[in-house]
């Protein structure tokens, strides 16, 4: 009495015989179908709540630097405690001249004012800066284009304006082309943009009319000072990397102590993205120490059903190697209906998990920032199904080996 693992009658046997064991297999099913799940959702999970949650800095640069003045907090060269200093575009200059880590960078400025249309108005951010900043702060263009650098160095009277203003003062009507007054002052709007998410420096570009920087000192009879410098570090550097050379110019151009370190204000983003980066580690790692449990306790499952069904049917093992079963026929047998439960639980948990991951997906779509990113991918479909295939299989071996041993005559004394 040979049986093949592809015979398909030790098949329907295999039915048959987890078809008397009901509430086993089911438990057993179940527990199965369950892990996968949960493993499957665990890790598409983990990857769409780190995408929901990175969404609140997009269009944000992670490796963002910034420097900007503070008051003197040490007296230095006739200059006392608690006066202040001015950053200038000649800074500015040496900054890019000689700092080692920068990719882009502009000067910035900021106050607020007042914009109008005809007879409609609007209370508003006014942000002067260079083409650099919409690479550094990427907003999405609705309409026209963003500032260049003939704008910067023309000098010349064009906006950029924020979607929230451009609906209070043109409603639905295209504001390009049109001359718009800030602070009495007519610039002509070449285009449309808004922010993704809500980090940012100072205001919203939702809520600001954005003018080149030259534009703006000119403007307000600023001469030469600029109020923030921003900039970004390349790959593989930080933007801290450029605050030795920066102190050292902001010292010497404005007779700053070199002790005195709070008068040079500085801001580097990476670092908080560095332990943003971390927590998402822990939280894949704690995904993958739940989803390892669950695949445990299912595989544990399947090792326990199979001991059950070894001493049950021991009798029936020692009629079947009494007629000339060999002790391989046996333990195909036992395997076989191992294989057969993880394989047909452990599909149904993964297809399971990538429904629930599906419509997880669907509800988080934004039309501005695309999918969240919960999601199963094919590869890692098939690799938790091959896990639980493997430890499926080697659960089953043991109760295999030990059907494989049963010898005919303990088997048909057995009671």
């Amino acid at each position: 009495m040979k049986t093949s693992f592809f015979d398909i009658e030790n098949w329907r046997e295999i039915g048959s015989t987890l078809a008397r064991n009901k509430t086993r297999t089911f438990l057993t099913a179940f527990g199965i179908f369950w892990g996968t799940a949960m493993l499957a959702m665990l890790f598409g999970g983990a990857q769409g709540f780190e995408g929901v949650m990175r969404r609140n800095f997009a269009g944000f640069s992670t490796n963002l630097g910034a420097a900007f003045e503070n008051r003197r907090t040490v007296p230095y060269k006739g200059f006392n405690k608690g006066s202040g200093w001015n950053m200038t575009t000649r800074d500015i200059e040496l900054i890019r001249q000689l700092a080692p880590a920068i990719e882009y960078s502009t000067e910035g400025d900021q106050r607020s004012g007042t914009a109008a249309y005809g007879t409609k108005t609007k209370s508003v951010g006014i942000t002067g800066v260079e083409s650099d900043y919409f690479k550094i702060l990427v907003p999405v263009l609705h309409e026209g284009r963003f500032l260049n650098d003939a704008d910067v160095a023309s000098e010349r009277k064009v906006a950029v304006m924020g979607k929230d203003i451009a609906t209070s003062l043109f409603g639905n009507d295209s504001p390009i082309g049109k001359y718009v007054s800030v602070d009495g002052i007519y610039f002509l709007v070449v285009g449309v943009a808004s922010q993704l998410s809500d980090a940012t420096i100072n205001r919203r570009i939702d809520e600001c009319v954005v003018i080149p920087a030259s534009t703006m000192r000119r403007a307000y009879n600023l001469g030469n000072t600029v109020g923030l410098f921003l900039y970004t570090a390349p790959a593989g550097h930080s933007p801290s990397d450029n605050e030795p050379i920066i102190r050292r110019i902001f010292s010497s151009a404005h007779s700053i102590s070199p002790d005195d370190k709070n008068a040079i204000e500085f801001l580097d983003i990476s670092e908080q993205f560095e332990m943003i980066d971390n927590l998402f580690f822990g939280i894949s790692l704690l995904a993958l120490f739940v989803g390892f449990g669950s695949l445990l306790a299912g595989v544990i499952g399947v090792g326990n059903i199979m001991w059950i069904v070894v001493k049950e049917r021991t009798q029936e093992f020692g009629i079947r190697r009494a007629i000339g079963a060999k002790p391989l026929d046996i333990t195909i047998q036992v395997l076989s209906e191992s294989i057969m439960l993880t394989l047909v639980a452990g599909t149904l948990g993964v297809c399971f998990g990538a429904m629930v991951l599906g419509i997880a997906d669907k509800l988080t779509y934004d039309p501005l920032l695309g999918h969240a990113g919960f999601e199963l991918t094919f590869r890692g479909a098939i690799t938790i199904v091959a896990l639980f295939f493997i430890l499926g299989s080697l659960a089953g071996t043991i109760p295999a080996i030990r059907a494989m041993r049963i010898k005919p005559i303990e088997a048909l004394n057995d009671k």
